[in-house]
């Protein structure tokens, strides 16, 4: 299709005027960005993506992903312009309370918006993950006779998202696993938000990701034929390596006020807004689009529904001669998980292991049961135990590996995670040692809001680390996980409950999950039975020692300690209760009737051990019952002796009993 230069000219005009009405109607927002960008939206939306705004999910669409979120009017014009289900009073409502066009693109809020993005950089990690998502996916399901997948991820990031390190970390590895189908718009406009980019930048990043690996374009990225020409170049490229297109552009552009200035950058325009909208022919009516405009795009809509219709019929025979794969694709879409615990052998009775050894034996049967399900690591796989045996790498040469090695990537890893949920095919989790959580956190917390069911499988959790010290013992760590909301922290205390813990995360679909394991060995606790302490894991919080006598304490534990909580009410007698607390957020989800059950009200002498900070111990405590933790950093030396040193034994769970 040839490029129409005065129909896309007129939409840029268009475009640019909704954008001025949306952030100078709510009086806050971003001008910057949707001013300089428009013209690689208008080649995008308006010629050269291939999608259907009637089917958002559609599964061939290219996806386009706005790292530079801020900007967000950009994506929500061109999606209102090329016909998704964004309306003019959408435009209307930008930012405003309920509204489907919030400050920063949602996922799940706004038909047509890929990512959650905002937090600078996360965006570029979302395309990687999106981009290896497409890789397994031509890998797994295209065949000779019918392929059903060849899109492209495009992103669109600024300076400030290129300044981050995440970026950084995935365009490294992008360009490492040659991720080709990847094509980056770089809105190079010489602006950062205090001030001029030369200020805090004079690196050539375009040489920085050529030596990354990239394919590297330059571009005016306000005239229409150069972005509609270097797009098609990096689509049709042979080079085996994602491209990286630098599109001068400029800020804030058709407000001569701002414009070029670092002022362009949020709505220090809005003040000329009136001038701005004459300037650019626009009439006074605000949300004003042309009827040329309209009737482009929805000409333009007709001719993407034809080579949509097309692709239907080829995936209706890739279908009907691919049965098995059909199936496969069609549950992965739908969030279809099989009943896991079922497919986990169950552990021997006098077996003592490490919950991260007891979770590398149960991953097996539940990768064999989730054939789409991809285990990465953050070059620990050796520690993490972690690795879909007989599964293999994904790399240039294997995209059906199943196994992904990140790198020393722990942020760029949990980013890249959060593109493969997005994409919605397979399922992805990722490990490190717990303490680099805080390297990933940003990542993490997007997850959670934006309820993608990802799997992080975090080990070495404690002072129980030993020798390595402090700076590898996050007593903290677990503690500032549960504060996200929308995270389920699972710290099991022993192989069955950890087969409890696998199964529980891999079935949720509606938001992550952060198994926290141990390195030292715990023994398997014989005396609860198999089903109790796995579907215990489900509910979050159970009785694991019922009292015998009159109830008269309760003791709380996770983790490697609930072995000292068992052995401290042996010692207490009759009347103590042992309650394993895996996951907060799963207990505070069952019914009232369940938790009063487990955690009667009337009894209110509690003690809990932990071996991490107090704080979220309280909640269930209350202030006069007593938490067995560890309110410092840790120490050097053997793991045993280190917990012993910090109180993590049953003796001190006996004595703080006593001390109520």
């Amino acid at each position: 299709m040839s490029l129409d230069i005065d129909s896309l000219s007129l939409a840029c005009r268009d475009a640019r005027g909704l954008a001025i009405d949306a952030v100078t109607a709510c009086k806050s927002g971003h001008l910057g960005l949707p001013l300089g960008a428009t013209e690689i939206g208008a080649v995008l939306y308006g010629h050269a993506l291939s999608h259907n705004p009637d089917d958002p999910k559609w599964l061939n669409r290219d996806r386009f992903i706005l790292s530079a979120g801020h900007g967000s009017m950009f994506l929500y014009s061109w999606l209102h312009l090329s016909g998704y289900a964004v309306s003019r009073d959408d435009l209307k409502a930008f930012r405003q309370l309920h509204s489907i066009t919030p400050g920063h693109p949602e996922f799940h809020e706004t038909p047509g918006v890929e990512a959650t993005t905002g937090p600078l950089g996360q965006g570029v990690s979302n395309a990687v993950g999106y981009a290896m998502s497409g890789k397994m996916s031509e890998a797994r399901f295209n065949t000779p006779e019918h392929k059903i997948f060849d899109h492209h991820v495009v992103c669109l990031a600024g300076d400030g998202c290129l300044q981050e390190g995440i970026s950084q970390e995935a365009a490294a590895l992008a360009g490492h696993l040659g991720l080709d189908n990847l094509i980056l718009f770089y809105d190079s406009n010489n602006v950062t938000l205090d001030a001029m980019a030369p200020v805090s930048q004079s690196e050539d990043t375009g040489g920085r990701f050529k030596a990354y690996g990239w394919e590297i374009h330059e571009i005016d990225g306000n005239n229409l034929t150069e972005v509609a020409a270097v797009f098609a170049r990096a689509k049709a490229a042979t080079s085996g390596k994602p491209q990286f297109i630098i599109a001068k552009t400029m800020i804030g552009k058709s407000i001569p006020e701002v414009q070029g200035t670092n002022k362009a950058h949020g709505e220090a325009g809005v003040k000329f807004s009136d001038a701005a909208r004459k300037g650019l022919g626009l009439p006074e009516e605000k949300f004003f689009v042309d009827p040329a405009t309209i009737e482009y795009f929805a000409a333009h809509k007709a001719t993407l529904k034809a080579a949509y219709a097309e692709w239907e019929k080829n995936f209706a025979a890739w279908q009907a001669g691919n049965a098995d794969l059909a199936a496969e694709l069609e549950a992965a879409r739908a969030g279809k998980v099989p009943d896991l615990l079922g497919v986990i052998p169950e552990f021997q009775p006098d077996e003592s292991i490490a919950t991260r050894k007891a979770g590398s034996v149960v991953l097996q049967p539940i990768a064999q049961a989730m054939p789409l399900l991809v285990s990465g690591s953050a070059d620990l796989h050796g520690s993490t135990l972690n690795y879909i045996e007989g599964a293999g790498n994904f790399d240039r040469q294997n995209r059906e590996g199943r196994n992904i090695h990140f790198g020393i990537r722990e942020h760029a890893m949990c980013g890249i995670m959060n593109g493969l949920a997005y994409d919605g095919i397979f399922r992805p989790s990722g490990a490190t040692f717990l303490v680099f959580s805080d390297y990933g956190r940003p990542s993490i917390r997007l997850a959670a809001l934006a309820k993608l069911p990802c799997v992080y499988i975090f080990t070495h959790d404690s002072v129980g680390v030993g020798e390595d010290g402090p700076t590898h013992e996050p007593v903290e760590t677990v503690a500032a996980l549960r504060a996200i909301p929308g995270l389920d922290v699972i710290r099991p205390g022993d192989p069955e409950e950890t087969a409890g813990a696998f199964a529980a995360a891999f079935e949720k679909t509606d938001g992550p999950t952060m198994l926290v394991l141990c390195r030292q060995n715990v023994p398997t606790l014989a005396e609860i039975s198999v089903q109790t302490r796995r579907e215990g894991v489900f509910k979050g919080g159970y009785i694991a020692r019922e009292e015998t006598g009159a109830l008269d304490t309760i003791l709380l534990a996770t983790g490697s300690e609930l072995q000292h909580a068992i052995k401290a009410a042996g010692q207490l007698g009759d009347g103590v209760r042992v309650v394993s607390m895996p996951c907060f957020e799963r207990f505070e989800r069952q019914d009232a009737a369940y938790r009063e059950e487990v955690l009667p009200s009337t009894c209110r002498k509690r003690v809990s051990i932990e071996a991490g900070v107090s704080d979220p111990w309280f909640r269930f405590i209350g202030l006069d019952g007593k938490a067995v933790a560890i309110d410092r950093f840790g120490l050097s030396a053997p793991g045993p002796t280190v917990m012993k040193e910090l109180g993590m034994t049953p003796e001190s769970v006996v004595a703080a009993v006593k001390s109520l």
